[in-house]
């Protein structure tokens, strides 16, 4: 039985549109978004470019000359009627390493006097969840990543920086995320992973992925160092 409540499209100029799902960031709204792209990618269907999904929309990216709108609607319309929660596989649960506090997480103690915790509870409390990727974006590879714990959402920061070091740990409002390049942000570091989740060098240079489950396991700086140093 489809569960799918009735979606909105939008068009985005001659050769896009935006299949919308609602209106917030919601676990169930951004898993109807991971149903529609895995069947569109298990279809394979001629004249598509591009499918990005979002936290509640999947923008698809379209060849008028290859698929006709009204043909793209109706390729749409029949994914949505075949995807049902009974039938999605589920993906591996990927584990990142974090060294929290330090050089590598400037910020823990400061998320920890806002809510009044120890550093410690900060880090059982971050590892403890399993995240959701509900999207890729802000720079190449970055995740955000919901279902962090209430008690540790943290307005941002108020001064961003400048430089943030890529594969630093942050949590901003109620998400946290992982930084995979250097690059400016103000969300607050409370730690940092010694592995690439963007890499260029590798056939596909995105470790992490929409739709995809992830964990954090907290290491100490010797393991990050001799993990970037093996």
């Amino acid at each position: 039985m489809n569960r799918y409540a009735e979606p909105r499209f939008l068009l985005c100029g001659d050769t896009g549109i935006s299949v919308e799902f609602g209106n917030a960031i919601d676990p169930a709204i951004n898993r109807q978004v991971q149903q529609l792209f895995g069947e569109l990618i298990k279809r394979q269907l001629p004249g598509i470019l591009g499918l990005n999904p979002t936290y509640r929309s999947l923008f698809i990216q379209y060849d008028p000359w290859q698929c006709s709108f009204e043909n793209l609607l109706l390729a749409v319309e029949e994914s949505l009627k075949a995807t049902d929660d009974d039938t999605v596989t589920s993906a591996p649960l990927i584990e990142i390493p974090v060294s929290y506090g330090g050089e590598y997480g400037p910020d823990l103690d400061a998320v920890a006097s806002f809510h009044g915790m120890t550093p410690g509870e900060v880090v059982r409390l971050h590892c403890a969840a399993v995240y959701t990727v509900y999207m890729i974006g802000f720079t190449p590879g970055f995740p955000y990543l919901g279902g962090l714990d209430e008690r540790l959402h943290t307005p941002r920061r108020k001064e961003p920086r400048k430089v943030v070091p890529a594969g630093s740990v942050g949590i901003a409002d109620r998400q946290t995320g992982i930084y995979p390049i250097d690059s400016p942000g103000g969300w607050h570091l409370i730690g940092k992973t010694p592995v690439r989740i963007f890499d260029l060098e590798k056939a596909d240079p995105f470790t992490i992925h929409a739709g995809q489950s992830l964990k954090f396991k907290p290491i100490t700086r010797e393991a990050f160092e001799s993990h970037q140093h093996p």
